[in-house]
C-alpha cells in the first residue's frame, strides 16, 4: 500500500471524441461517425487513474458553474478522489478537448482550458499549503498556466514531497522549474521541445535527457509508445520494452502512464521498476476506448503483470495482446 498521498494539481475538461478514416488535411471537411463525450483533462484522468490503483489522491483544479463542472466533481468523487480542493469558477465554461481519432488509433487533440485557465500560483499554493509532506507526491501538467504547474512543483519540493512533471502539453520552462522536478515524463515530441528543438528534430532520446538532467531534474521518463520508455538518470539509462497489443484508442495512454508511474512511486519503487507498471498500464489503456473507461483498476494492472496487488514488481511486463 502507499505510504503517502498523491495531490494532482491539473485541469479537468469534457472530451468530445468523433472518428475518422484519416485525419484531414488544412482546408478539408472528411464525414466522421461515433461521435461521443466524457470526461477528460490531463489533470482529472491522472487523478481518477491514482484512485483506482488503490492510491489516496486529492485533486486540486478549477471547473465551470456549469453542467460539465456539476459533473466532473461527481465524477471524482464517486471515483473516490478527495475534490475539496477543486474551484468552482463563475460566468466560465468547463474546459473542452476536441478530439479525431483515425482508423489506426491515432489522435489529434484541441484543447480549450475554460475555467482551468483560471488556476493561477497564488491558488495552488493555497490548496497546498500544510497539506503535503515528506512521503506524499505532487503530480502536475502543462495543460493548466506554467505558474500553476511551477507553485505545485514548488510546493511539492520545500514539502520533501516527490514531485512529477508531466510536461504535456510541452514548452520549454525555466530553469527553476526544472529544479523543482524529481520525475520528468514527457514523450519524445515532448522532450525535443523542452530541449529547444523542433518537434520532429533527429537526436538521441537519451542525450536530450542527460540535457535535462543538466538543467536540475533528478530524473527523465521518456515514453516511446509501443517501444515502451526510456528512464534516465545520473546512474545511466535504461530502455523498458512494451507488450504488444492491439491498438484501440491510444488517447488515454499517457495519462494511465503517469497515474501509475506515481502510484508505484508512492509505494517506493525505484524510477525503472515504477515505469515498468506505467509502461504497462498505458498498454493496457491502448486496448480500450475511451480515456476514463481505459484507465487499469489496482486488480487489472497487477493481473496484466502477472503479479498479485501485494508482491514486488517486476522490470518484465508480461501480459498477451488482446
Amino acid at each position: 500500500m502507499a505510504s503517502g498521498r498523491a495531490v494532482v494539481v491539473g485541469s479537468y475538461a469534457v472530451g468530445l471524441t468523433i472518428r475518422t478514416d484519416v485525419f484531414p488535411i488544412p482546408g478539408e471537411t472528411r464525414l466522421g461517425s461515433g461521435f461521443e463525450e466524457g470526461p477528460g483533462g490531463k489533470g482529472s484522468n491522472q487523478a481518477i487513474g491514482l484512485a483506482r490503483l488503490g492510491a489516496g489522491v486529492s485533486f486540486v483544479g478549477c471547473v465551470g458553474d456549469d453542467r460539465f463542472g456539476r459533473e466532473a466533481l461527481e465524477l471524482l468523487a464517486r471515483e473516490g478522489v478527495d475534490t475539496g480542493s477543486v474551484r468552482v469558477v463563475d460566468r466560465v465554461p468547463t474546459g473542452v478537448g476536441f478530439i479525431v481519432l483515425d482508423a489506426d488509433g491515432n489522435n489529434l487533440i484541441v484543447l480549450d482550458p475554460g475555467a482551468s485557465g483560471r488556476l493561477d500560483g497564488a491558488l495552488v499554493r493555497e490548496a497546498l499549503a500544510g497539506s503535503i509532506g515528506a512521503g506524499d507526491l505532487v503530480l502536475t501538467q502543462l495543460e493548466i498556466s506554467e505558474a500553476a504547474a511551477a507553485a505545485a512543483l514548488g510546493a511539492g519540493r520545500a514539502a520533501g514531497a516527490t514531485t512529477v512533471l508531466n510536461p504535456a502539453p510541452a514548452r520549454v520552462l525555466d530553469a527553476a522549474t526544472l529544479a523543482s522536478v524529481d520525475v520528468l515524463s514527457p514523450n519524445e515530441t515532448e522532450l525535443r521541445i523542452l530541449s529547444g528543438l523542433a518537434p520532429d528534430a533527429s537526436a538521441d532520446d537519451a542525450v536530450l535527457a542527460e540535457g535535462l538532467l543538466a538543467r536540475g531534474v533528478a530524473a527523465v521518463v521518456v515514453t516511446r509508445g509501443s517501444a515502451g520508455a526510456l528512464v534516465v538518470t545520473r546512474d545511466g539509462s535504461r530502455s523498458i520494452a512494451a507488450p504488444r497489443v492491439e491498438v484501440v484508442d491510444s488517447t488515454g495512454a499517457g495519462d494511465a502512464f503517469n497515474a501509475a508511474l506515481a502510484a508505484r512511486l508512492l509505494t517506493g519503487d525505484s524510477i525503472a521498476d515504477a515505469a515498468a507498471w506505467a509502461v504497462a498500464a498505458g498498454a493496457l489503456a491502448c486496448t480500450r476506448s475511451g480515456v476514463v473507461p481505459s484507465l487499469p483498476t489496482r486488480g487489472e494492472l497487477g493481473a496484466a503483470m502477472g503479479a498479485g496487488p501485494n508482491r514486488p514488481p517486476t522490470t518484465e511486463a508480461r501480459f498477451a495482446a488482446r
